[in-house]
């Protein structure tokens, strides 16, 4: 074969390896078209689902729907800045980063705890079993169903104590969250049904 051949080939290769690992999902509300978009060479987010699902006991539409709720699938997903005077940028209202939208110090922990020193948040595999693993601490200190989207996402979104201790009854914008993880956990799950 020719360099220029090689060349062609090698070109080839590593533009659908870079297409692959894009972190851009064009179609958030429906899991087997963001399985289908998901599935290259570098990376296969519904393998890495179904192996956070099997060890953790969580179902994958729960799973995924809290990576909608959390960031949209976006991976470098921040919360805002708040303006100072109205348009200096200033500090962001915590330290939540990437598809999980999990914190330093929880991050932290779970990297400590699960022997995932090198697990990033903004890495979709390591995301989606953080999240599995949050779920499952939650039904081991609070006694929830492991497929409850509603309750599971109170309280990741409150903290295991914050959820124990009921803080998210005076939170509107938890329980409203919470729902939309119910609704999306729904969808995605009958989508599951059709495209597995």
């Amino acid at each position: 074969m020719s360099i220029r051949r090689l060349t062609t080939l090698f070109a080839v290769i590593l533009l659908a390896a870079l297409a692959s690992c894009s972190t851009t999902v064009s179609n958030v509300g429906n899991s087997c078209a963001i399985f289908a978009q998901k599935n290259g060479i570098f990376e296969n987010w519904r393998r890495d689902a179904e192996k956070a699902s099997r060890d953790y006991g969580v179902p994958v539409s729960v799973l995924m729907a809290t990576i909608y709720v959390e960031s949209s699938f976006d991976s470098h997903a921040r919360p805002p800045r708040k303006k100072i005077l109205g348009f200096i940028p200033g500090p962001r209202a915590s330290s939540a980063l990437g598809y999980s939208q999990a914190l330093d110090g929880t991050w932290a922990e779970y990297q400590a705890r699960a022997g995932q020193r090198g697990a990033s948040r903004t890495d979709f595999g390591d995301a989606i079993y953080f999240i599995a693993w949050y779920h499952y601490q939650s039904h081991i200190r609070n006694g929830i169903a492991l497929n409850d989207p509603y309750n599971l996402y109170l309280a990741y979104h409150s903290g295991h104590s914050g959820y124990s201790r009921g803080v998210w009854k005076s939170r509107p914008v938890a329980k409203s969250a919470a729902a939309r993880a119910q609704k999306m956990t729904q969808i995605y799950e009958a989508q599951l049904r059709r495209c597995s």
